[in-house]
C-alpha cells in the first residue's frame, strides 16, 4: 500500500485524472476496477472515480508496486544537474516564466517531425533547460510531483526566435492556456520580408495541412478542409537597396506556419524562408532560416479568486532583447527604443 498527500499541483482535477498521471502501464480498465473494490481510497474513506481532489487530501492505494512511478514525467533532481542549454530569462514571477529561445533550439523533443531521437537529445531543449533551471533554484522538486511538471504554454519553430511562455505550477497552467484559447495572449512577431510593403493591412485567406510533408497550403478560397486564417501586417521600415521590409506581425488566428506561408501566398516570403520560397541568394546572404522572431506579447486576465494571481500581467507589453535579432541589423533606419509601445 501507497499513501500520497495532494499539493497544490495535483488539486482540482479528478482521482481517475490523478491516477492515470501517477501510475504508469494501468489500464484504464484495471484502474476503475481497483476504485471499484475500495482498493482506492481518500481520506480514509470510499472513492470515486470522480471525486474532485483538493490540498492536504491522503490517496491511499492498494494496488500492485508495478504500476507506481517515482516521479512525474521523465525528470529526476540528478540527471537536471546536466543541461545543454542556456535558457535566457526577459521575466519570471512564482507562476510563470518568460524565456527568449534562440534561433536553432528545439522546444520539445519530437517537434516538427524532428527525427533526432538519440539518446541524451531531451537535454538539448528548451523544455529540459527550464526544468533544470527552476530544479536548480529549488522551485521545482521532481520527487515531490506526482503528477505536474513544469510545461510551456506555447511553441515556436526550431528556427524561429523569441518568446515562449512556462507556467510553472498547474493553476497558472490552466489559466494560461485559457487566454490563449480565448486569444486573450497578444503575440507580436518581428520578419523580414522579400519586396516593399507599406502601411497596416489585415489579410485573410485559407489555410489546410499536408501531413505528409509537414507543410501548409494557402489558397484564396476555400478548399475541403481548409480553415481561415487572418493576419495582421504592418511596415515598420523598407530598404530598396535590398528590397527588404522590417513588419510587424500579429495574428488572429494561430495556424501551423500561418506567417511563413500566408506572407510567401501573398508575394512577401520571409528572408531565408526555404520551405515556402527558395532561399538560395538568401543562403549566400547568411541567412538560410526564416527570418522570424516571436518579440514581444502582452496578456489580458480577469479577476480569479482561485489558484494563480496573473492579473499583475495586464497593461504590461514584455520583449525581447531587440539586439538579439541578427535580421534586425539590415534594417538602420529602424529605432528599437521606440517598439514596441509601452514596452515594459
Amino acid at each position: 500500500m501507497k499513501t500520497f498527500t495532494v499539493n497544490a499541483n495535483d488539486a482540482g482535477q479528478r482521482l481517475d485524472k490523478y491516477l492515470s498521471k501517477c501510475t504508469e502501464g494501468m489500464p484504464k480498465s484495471l484502474l476503475y476496477k481497483y476504485i471499484r473494490k475500495k482498493r482506492v481510497k481518500v481520506n480514509g474513506a470510499r472513492a470515486h472515480e470522480g471525486d474532485i481532489l483538493s490540498p492536504g487530501d491522503t490517496v491511499e492505494l492498494w494496488i500492485p508496486d508495478e504500476f507506481f512511478r517515482e516521479k512525474a514525467g521523465s525528470y529526476d533532481s540528478d540527471s537536471l544537474a546536466h543541461v545543454k542549454v542556456k535558457p535566457e530569462v526577459i521575466y519570471e514571477d512564482e507562476n510563470i516564466l518568460l524565456c527568449d529561445k534562440r534561433p536553432g533550439v528545439l522546444v520539445h523533443l519530437g517537434d516538427e517531425g524532428d527525427k533526432n531521437r538519440a539518446e541524451g537529445s531531451e537535454r538539448e531543449t528548451l523544455i529540459y533547460a527550464l526544468t533544470a533551471y527552476l530544479a536548480a533554484k529549488g522551485e521545482y522538486v521532481p520527487e515531490n510531483e506526482r503528477s505536474f511538471a513544469p510545461a510551456l504554454c506555447n511553441r515556436i519553430d526550431r528556427n524561429t526566435g523569441g518568446i515562449v511562455i512556462l507556467a510553472k505550477n498547474a493553476s497558472a497552467l490552466r489559466q494560461m492556456n485559457e487566454a490563449i484559447r480565448e486569444n486573450r495572449v497578444s503575440k507580436r512577431y518581428l520578419c523580414a520580408v522579400h519586396g516593399k510593403m507599406s502601411g497596416e493591412e489585415t489579410y485573410r485567406a485559407w489555410h489546410s495541412k499536408d501531413y505528409r510533408t509537414n507543410t501548409v497550403r494557402i489558397t484564396a478560397d476555400k478548399i475541403p478542409g481548409a480553415k481561415e486564417i487572418v493576419t495582421r501586417v504592418r511596415a515598420l521600415s523598407y530598404e530598396p537597396e535590398k528590397d527588404l521590409t522590417l513588419c510587424e506581425v500579429g495574428l488572429v488566428t494561430g495556424r501551423t506556419h500561418q506567417i511563413r506561408a500566408h506572407l510567401a501566398f501573398l508575394g512577401h516570403p520571409l528572408l531565408g524562408e526555404g520551405k515556402y520560397a527558395k532561399n538560395a541568394g538568401d543562403r549566400r546572404m547568411g541567412y538560410a532560416a526564416q527570418a522570424l522572431c516571436s518579440a514581444a506579447v502582452s496578456f489580458d486576465f480577469p479577476e480569479s479568486g482561485d489558484g494563480a494571481d496573473l492579473t499583475s500581467l495586464n497593461g504590461r507589453v514584455f520583449c525581447v532583447n531587440l539586439s538579439n535579432i541578427r535580421f534586425l541589423s539590415l534594417f538602420p533606419g529602424f529605432d528599437p527604443e521606440g517598439w514596441p509601445e509601452n514596452r515594459t
